[in-house]
């Protein structure tokens, strides 16, 4: 089990980078979707719908790859090999959408976003990752 540095939350959490995240879908073909996420007691964590494609793969096979990356010079990645955990916890999930949209929407728009996202039928995704992969300031 690898463990998120300091300067690998610190970029994670920077600004509103989008994560593409890589799931194995039910025929064993990989698939890749951006999502909003937060950095959260060591792990990445994020919502989506448990009826959506994400949510059915993921309850099938916890493997996933997340990739962060500036796309601006002198660029740089961050790619976490993990486990996701499923909770459909309300409490934690209306907490938590609310906080991803903090930092996406600004804290004006956060309650609303958390209320209509912290409901029956989503599921919060947590990300313990296994191994970490970085590159700070590629062409650098």
């Amino acid at each position: 089990m690898d463990e998120l540095s300091d300067d690998v939350s610190a970029f994670l959490s920077e600004g509103t980078r989008t994560a593409k995240l890589a799931y194995v879908a039910a025929d064993g073909r990989p698939l890749v979707a951006p999502v909003w996420f937060i950095v959260d007691g060591g792990q990445l964590v994020f919502n989506t719908g448990k009826a959506t494609a994400k949510g059915r793969a993921l309850s099938r096979d916890p493997r996933v790859t997340i990739c962060v990356d500036d796309q601006d010079p002198p660029f740089s990645f961050v790619q976490v090999q993990g486990t996701a955990s499923l909770s459909e916890n309300p409490d934690e999930l209306l907490d938590l959408a609310t906080r991803i949209a903090a930092r996406y929407m600004g804290a004006e728009r956060a309650e609303e976003f958390g209320r209509r996202n912290g409901v029956p039928g989503e599921l919060v995704v947590r990300v313990a990752p296994t191994k970490v992969i970085k590159a700070f300031d590629v062409a650098g």
